[in-house]
Order: C-alpha cells, then structure tokens, then sequence
C-alpha cells in the first residue's frame, strides 16, 4: 500500500469513527450541546459549568430564530432559559464529536495533495480526491446548517447522504490509488456474483435512506415522549409504513447477500480478503441488531452500533464489488 492509499484509507477510518461519534449524538440528544458553531457557548474549549458562560457574547438573536423554525416560541429564548436548558454532559458529547471531524478534514487534504503525483497516471483518482475535499468541506458547512437549523430533519438527512457519497468516493480512491488495483482471484461465475453484489450495494443504499427517515422519527419521538420508556416507541414506529418496509427490507439485504456469498465462492475466505466475509457478518450483525429493537427494546447503545455498522456495511459492500473481476483470466496452457 502507498502513500496516498494509507492517507486515503485513514480518512476513511476516521470518517467511519465520525459516523459513531455523530451517532451517539443523535441517539443521546446530545446535537444542540453546543447552539453555536464553531464556538461552544462563545467558547473554544467547552465550559464545564454553566458560570463559565459569558452571555452578553451570545447571538441570542440567532438562537431566538432557531427556536422559531423549531416550533417554539421564540420569546422564552433567553439567559434564564438557556442556564436552565445547560448540559454539560451533551455539551462535551458534542464537542468531541465536533473534535472527530478534523482527522477527516487532515487526512482529505494530504491525500489530494499527495493525489498531484498521480494526475497524469491516475487522474480519475486525482478528481475523486478532489471531490472528496470538496464534500468534506460541504459536509463541514453542512454541520453548522444543522446547528443553526435546530436539526431540521432534512438537513440531517442531506449530512447523512452526503457522508455515504463521500464513504463510496474514498472507498474507491483506497482500492485505485496504485499502479495494479487487487481483484478477487478465480470466481466460478463472475458475471453472477457482480450482479448480486451490485444488487445487494444498491439494496443498501436504499435500506441506508429509509434507515435515515426512521431515525428522524426517533428523533421526534424522543421529543415529544420525555418521560415515556424507549419500548413504548415500537408501537407507534409500527404504523409507519416507512418503517415497516425498513424492518422488512432487511430480509432482502441478507437473502442478497447469501446468494452473492455463494456466488463469489472461496474468494469469500477471509484469508483471501476481508471485504466479502466482512460484509455477510455484518449483514447478520444488522439483522441482530434489528431484532432487538422491533421485538425487545430501542436501546441507545443498539441504534449506535446499527448506525455505525451500516456505514462500515457500505464500505465493504463497494470495495467488495470493485474486488469482481469483469471476467476471468484465461487458463494458462499446459505442457
């Protein structure tokens, strides 16, 4: 591996590790820990109490406005308010989570300069490197949008779409960034397991969009059931049609990713590449992880990981399908 394929790939990582941490943020309510960007409270390093606060240097204005896209009255935004309103726990959760985004801006930056080398060689890879930097860059706007939103589901959606683009586009740029990009040695039928692969990434991603609209339900039902235990949301997500077909998908997605298992045969072993076992358990992870949260519970430590797991998903699912050979080699003759 290269240079630009380590940089590459740990901006890839690190954009993974981000999906986590953003995660953990939504599902702990944690995203207006900090109401303002890219200070915190009119801070650089986080008040841990809320006497820390100057707040004659906040934009009340701002936060006024926010409160009135979100519904509320806009009047009661004031100092007494937001002392009540302070959290120190969802202000460092936000924080650090703020704090995960910069390895991703770092390495996106060395792997395009480093991408110049490759221009004329590479150019494809040159340009997705490029775009990489640029959706980094529009995700990171996209990031202050939702704060000043008052996380309107619909910018969250877009920050989500564009981090999966942007997981593909890296994905991509790790597997082409050298001179012989790795291909899966000898599969039975190559045509076959390239069709189900494809169908298995395209069911993802369609699963992945639906996932994001469920979680925007969550996320109001989170609002507007404070004081009611999470077990209780399963009833009311059930009369969703959206999240019915999101439960019911999920059979689709592992019955995909059996029959692309099967088709790719041995170069599923592990030991010859990570990607195709990697994607089928994690595809059995999912569908656990599922369970629990439609039969048992809607635990926050299972929505992270179903959240943090469907973007490593996408990932392995990609590099899997450019792993495929178009066709296979010829047979060498013998004698």
């Amino acid at each position: 591996m290269n240079l630009y394929q380590k940089l590459a790939l740990s901006c890839l990582i690190s954009l993974l590790f981000l999906m986590f941490a953003g995660a953990t943020v939504r599902v702990t309510g944690a995203g207006m820990g900090c109401p303002d960007w890219p200070t915190c409270w009119g801070l650089l390093i986080p008040p841990t109490s809320v006497d820390q606060i100057d707040f004659g240097k906040l934009p009340i204005e701002k936060f006024q406005r926010k409160a009135e896209r979100m519904g509320r009255d806009p009047s009661l935004i004031n100092e007494q308010k937001l002392r009540e309103e302070f959290n120190p726990r969802h202000v460092w959760t936000e924080f650090i989570n703020r704090l995960c985004s910069l390895p991703v801006g770092f390495f996106s930056v060395a792997a395009f300069i480093v991408s110049f080398s490759l221009r004329k060689k590479k150019p494809i890879v040159f340009y997705l490197s490029l775009s990489a930097l640029l959706l980094v860059m529009a995700n990171a706007i996209l990031g202050a949008h939702v704060v000043y939103s008052g996380l309107a589901p619909g910018v969250i959606t877009t920050h989500l779409a564009l981090a999966m683009l942007l997981i593909c586009v890296l994905t991509y740029c790790v597997w082409a960034g050298c001179d012989k990009p790795n291909k899966l040695p000898e599969i039975t039928n190559p045509s076959a397991a390239r069709r189900y692969v494809g169908l298995l990434l395209i069911a993802v991603i369609v699963e992945g969009v639906m996932g994001a609209q469920v979680r925007e339900m969550t996320d109001e039902l989170a609002k507007s059931h404070i004081d009611s235990p999470r077990h209780s949301w399963i009833s009311e997500l059930e009369s969703s049609a959206i999240y019915l077909v999101h439960r019911s998908f999920s059979w689709l997605i592992l019955i995909l990713a059996l029959l692309s298992f099967f088709a790719a045969g041995k170069s599923c072993n592990p030991r010859v590449h990570i990607s195709p076992f990697g994607t089928l358990v994690i595809v059995f992870a999912q569908m656990i992880l599922g369970l629990i949260m439609a039969q048992i519970h809607i635990y926050s430590w299972v929505q992270i990981f179903h959240v943090g797991l469907a973007a490593i998903l996408l990932a392995f699912n990609f590099h899997w399908l450019l792993l495929i050979p178009k066709k296979n080699p010829p047979a060498a003759a013998e004698g």
